[in-house]
């Protein structure tokens, strides 16, 4: 499907009409489909993007996918089932079909598949109680955590206060529960309490690197300060590492969406602050998002 056919099926509901027709002339600008729309998919809900954050990526929607399925299976399996479940290869796709989606009724079932990283792992704690989405822009990893994991306390961290709208916007017009919700603007942890520990935190941090080209479809329209971070693009994740040891409960896990090129680099930063690490690919191939947990913490279950 063409971003032409998508604007006439999604926004104009396949009639044609003289604002199609202008939103015809922003595409042909190389204005991004999804801003011209006014909202892109992601793990089966609409994701709002009314202030211009940056348009969440397929890639992005894979790793999240991945994070929430292995803590929906987790949770389905408790810690007696997972001690003997851990130590096999793979469950039976069937099995994991069923356990994929049993945490709640707010997203619809994705196309992304996580079956090889949704294996728990034994003795660990269950249920996350807080779930941060740091630098989170229009909120769509926290709605996605809003929507899957009905028991969790989820809470959105961005820098920019224009985003505030948007984020509560996502959550009510997908219907979550906003009762569980908490929205923090300032920079990085900055807005929550010092102290203050996180059972999973999921960043997608800006991380391209100063003098990259980018394309105009992105560099033209996509705000700059979601995408750049100094000149080697780990100016935030530095930051993050930094600040991760007082965040991070002892038994929780961070996710980190990274550069592909730098994400040894990036490794590096939480390996000198005590993590191990895991770097996985996305659906692509490439090095995407690392895995860190605390080193004393034998195993995880996320």
């Amino acid at each position: 499907m063409t971003d032409e056919e998508r604007l006439l099926k999604e926004k104009y509901n396949g009639k044609r009409s003289g604002e199609f027709d202008a939103d015809g002339r922003r595409l042909a600008k190389g204005e991004p489909v999804a801003y011209v729309i006014g909202w892109q998919p992601f793990l089966g809900l609409k994701i709002f993007l009314d202030s211009r954050p940056l348009i969440p990526r397929p890639e992005t929607e894979w790793w999240t996918e991945q994070l929430l399925s292995s803590i929906c299976v987790a949770q389905a399996n408790p810690p007696e089932e997972r001690t003997e479940r851990a130590t096999k290869v793979s469950y039976e796709r069937s099995e994991l079909e069923n356990l994929k989606y049993s945490c709640g009724n707010g997203a619809n079932k994705s196309n992304f598949s996580a079956e090889k990283y949704a294996i728990p792992k034994a003795g660990s704690p269950v249920r996350p109680s807080t779930f941060l989405d740091l630098c989170a822009g229009s909120g769509a990893i926290g709605c996605a955590a809003l929507a899957r994991l009905p028991d969790a306390q989820v809470y959105f961290g961005e820098r920019d206060p224009a985003h505030e709208t948007t984020i509560r916007k996502n959550i009510r017009e997908n219907s979550l529960d906003a009762g569980r919700a908490d929205i923090r603007i300032g920079d990085l942890f900055t807005p929550f309490p010092a102290g203050m520990r996180f059972d999973v935190i999921a960043a997608n941090p800006p991380y391209i690197p100063e003098n990259r080209m980018l394309p105009e479809s992105v560099a033209l329209w996509e705000p700059e300060s979601a995408l750049r971070a100094g000149p080697d693009g780990l100016s935030l994740i530095r930051r993050i590492a930094d600040e991760l040891p007082a965040r991070l409960e002892r038994s929780g896990v961070a996710w980190i969406e990274c550069d592909s090129p730098s994400i040894g680099a990036a490794e590096e930063l939480f390996l000198k602050r005590g993590f191990t690490v895991e770097i996985r690919t996305d659906q692509y191939g490439a090095p995407r998002v690392l895995v860190c947990r605390h080193a004393r913490v034998r195993s995880a279950q996320y």
